[in-house]
């Protein structure tokens, strides 16, 4: 090492953080499709994964609650998007339940 320091500005974090953004969106994407294609395709149990994709979303928001620089908005948006989940796994279960 030469002993010369990085600069490091704005624009280079929001850069890095840009880029981080789309890798969590295409591991999170890939794990998804990953999911459906043994759920679907292959008729096996994908929960393994889809723990992955809930658990690093879990993540994600714990930290930035954490921080709190989640807006009500976001909050709002987030419950209606798990009740939705939750009666679509109902209705998937009672659905597939034998007669």
């Amino acid at each position: 090492m030469n002993g010369s320091n990085v600069v490091r500005d704005e624009r280079t974090l929001a850069v890095e953080n840009a880029s981080f953004r789309w890798a969590y969106f295409f591991t999170t994407y890939g794990l998804l499709a990953a999911v459906a294609y043994r759920a679907f395709a292959l008729k096996e149990s994908s929960w393994d994964l889809l723990a992955l994709v809930i658990a690093s979303g879990a993540l994600t928001t714990g930290y930035q609650g954490l921080h709190k620089v989640l807006t009500r908005r976001w909050v709002v948006s987030a419950l209606v998007a798990t009740l939705a989940a939750i009666v679509v796994a109902a209705l998937a279960v009672i659905s597939t339940r034998p007669a």
